[in-house]
């Protein structure tokens, strides 16, 4: 999901700020964020039956 001041697509890693990215929200419902919003780098992501977590190695964890 993008924040704020979130720079890059958490889904696909292109710039935010260049305007909307629908497919990519659309996907983001489903789908846990695969790219860091604020540093663009590939995320470890691990998909439980219950929730998933992201984790970038310079900006910490998420959950959902």
């Amino acid at each position: 999901m993008l924040t704020s001041d979130a720079t890059w697509c958490d889904r696909c890693g292109a710039d935010a700020t260049a305007g909307p990215h629908p497919g990519c929200a659309t996907a983001r419902v489903l789908e846990p964020p695969r790219y860091c919003g604020h540093c663009r780098r590939r995320m470890r992501v691990q998909v439980l039956p219950v929730g998933w977590s992201a984790v970038c190695v310079e900006h910490g964890e998420r959950r959902g």
